[in-house]
């Protein structure tokens, strides 16, 4: 179906999608952006390893003593 899009059609193309969404574009990339990062740091967070996880938790919670 899109496989004889030539580069003169490609570009109409995106002059046409860049008049109808430019002022809404950078919102657009900007959460773009935020969603693949927030995908990125899920999948890192299911990846690392859940023990190690906990003892760093475990750590930040603990308040230190002071002495005297």
């Amino acid at each position: 179906m899109l496989g004889n899009i030539g580069t003169t059609e490609l570009i109409i193309i995106l002059v046409i999608l860049l008049l109808l969404f430019g002022s809404r574009l950078p919102t657009i990339m900007r959460s773009l952006g935020k969603s693949v990062n927030e995908f990125k740091r899920g999948m890192n967070d299911i990846t690392e390893d859940p023990d190690a996880k906990k003892d760093a938790e475990t750590k930040k919670d603990e308040k230190p003593t002071q002495a005297g």
